[in-house]
């Protein structure tokens, strides 16, 4: 579903904009009761049996954008219970950040294999051959079969010559790389809070829109409007997210007109970590730990403490690039609040956490930076290209892509000591980090410097992105090639690392 501009995209994208020019405009909040009917107009549903079920799930994202939580099933409740609360400049995430809307969910089945039609009732019938447990039986000439016996191998859907075995899965549940999604007593999908690590693939993944994250827009341009001086510090990703005509010339100035201060690339800070993270990898491997593994990815890092906490200590402690340029730009404008505009639902949560919440004060994706260029109609086409964005090297450019970490790393021992040999392994997804780490654990990557990236394709994949991730890993490779400098350790930004801690 990735780079597909489907209803449930454009609803996600509706309301975004319609909660940021809810913020800019102002004045009495309970209009928000107003808006599912804006979003969702006429009488005649258009995507679900009910207009008042499509109406009522609007709203239920409508508060998840604003940051409130879901109201109870059970109880009446406006959809602008708690909005004058949150009409404020600073507000983190009330647990949980990734919500399923109850309602909204197909209850799709969980994983079974289904014979299709496709099925010719074959004379050698491998498949009921290959079942371990005896689950397949022939019925009237077709296979059939017994879900109460069946234990999901997967053995006949291999061997069917026809591809007539299928296998269904709830998707949301599929793209979960740490187990976390099941069900509830009716059959709804439910999360578990304790295996989830907030990377958003499920909520990209669902074809019902029923997950979303919660978001600090509303406190965003709350804190603009109050005169504070915000600085966006924006993710290497954003190349080509926001069309042709938004090129990084035009960037600031498109910014300022939402009424941001400043623009700085996360880039910059990607550069720091490199270089932290280069000097671990030389100072550790091999002499005190067998292996390193890079920290920039949220997600992948929980899941490594979560399940395999005796690998904790190897991965890096270095700050990571959104931390990093945040008290970078702190350090430099006293009193500023920064913003980390991103492709990532991670992060919200990594900005969350006590010891970064004085660091980085929002947190928000493309998808949401575009509702609020949508609510303040700003036309790409006629911002002046201007103000380039030219500190950052180009390998922290390429920490946006899968493997750009690593090599970025690599590439800094190399400068630091050409006679150094650095072998790297990388893995995008959780489900195949999970792999090289089980590997890991089993001692296959001694002396390696290893990188995990949660969503498949890197950061570009992020669930808070707006382009298909092939077309966005070719807008940052031509991005990167085109920074004047290559190495992290070209960044003029190298000798502040040391008072950034």
């Amino acid at each position: 579903m990735r780079g597909i501009y489907s209803s449930v995209t454009d609803i996600r994208r509706k309301v975004f904009t319609e909660v940021a020019r809810l913020a800019y405009e102002g004045g009495d909040y309970s209009r928000i009761e107003e808006l599912p009917y804006k979003i969702i107009p006429g009488e005649v549903s258009t995507y679900r049996d009910s207009i008042f079920l499509e109406r009522a799930i609007v709203g239920e994202r409508l508060r998840l954008a604003i940051g409130l939580p879901l109201r109870p099933m059970d109880e009446h409740a406006p959809v602008s219970d708690g909005i004058v609360e949150s009409a404020i400049a600073e507000k983190y995430y009330d647990p949980p950040l990734v919500n399923i809307i109850k309602f909204a969910c197909n209850v799709c089945p969980e994983k079974s294999y289904r014979v299709t039609d496709c099925c010719q009732g074959c004379l050698a019938h491998p498949c009921k051959e290959v079942c371990p447990k005896g689950a397949i039986s022939i019925q009237h000439g077709k296979s059939v079969i017994d879900q109460s016996k069946c234990v999901k191998c997967g053995r006949c859907k291999d061997v069917c010559p026809y591809g007539a075995i299928l296998k269904m899965e709830r998707p949301c549940a599929k793209a979960c790389g740490v187990d976390a999604i099941g069900s509830d007593e009716l059959g709804r999908a439910s999360i578990d809070y304790n295996k989830c690590v907030s990377c958003g693939m499920c909520i990209v993944n669902c074809p019902f829109g029923a997950i979303s994250d919660k978001g600090q827009i509303f406190q965003l341009i709350h804190s603009i409007k109050n005169g504070d001086r915000v600085i966006a510090i924006v993710a290497p990703a954003f190349v080509g997210q926001f069309g042709p005509s938004m090129t990084p010339e035009k960037l600031k100035g498109a910014m300022k007109k939402l009424g941001f201060d400043d623009v700085v690339e996360v880039a910059i800070g990607a550069d720091l970590c490199t270089i932290e993270e280069a000097k671990d990898f030389m100072r550790e491997v091999p002499e005190h730990q067998p292996f390193m593994a890079t920290s920039c990815c949220p997600s992948w890092s929980v899941m490594a403490k979560k399940l395999f906490p005796e690998l904790a200590p190897y991965i890096s402690m270095a700050l990571t690039p959104m931390v990093l340029t945040a008290r970078l730009m702190k350090k430099e404008h006293k009193n500023c609040k920064v913003a980390f505009i991103g492709p990532c639902s991670a992060k919200k949560l990594e900005a969350s956490r006590r010891s970064i919440r004085s660091d980085v004060d929002f947190v928000l994706t493309f998808e949401e930076l575009m509702g609020m260029f949508e609510a303040k109609e700003v036309n790409f086409d006629e911002i002046e290209s201007s103000h380039p964005l030219e500190e950052a090297t180009a390998a922290g450019r390429g920490f946006a892509v899968s493997g750009g970490v690593a090599q970025a790393v690599a590439d800094a021992i190399h400068q630091m000591d050409p006679d150094r040999e650095v072998k790297i392994q990388s893995a995008q997804g959780l489900h195949d980090c999970k792999k090289l780490l089980q590997l890991a654990k089993a001692g296959k990557y001694n002396g390696y410097l290893l990188e995990g990236m949660a969503c498949p394709g890197g950061c570009v994949a992020g669930a808070g992105t707006l382009q298909p991730v092939n077309k966005s890993t070719a807008s940052i490779l031509k991005y990167k090639t085109e920074a004047p400098d290559k190495h992290a350790t070209d960044s003029k930004y190298e000798i502040t690392l040391s008072l950034l801690d």
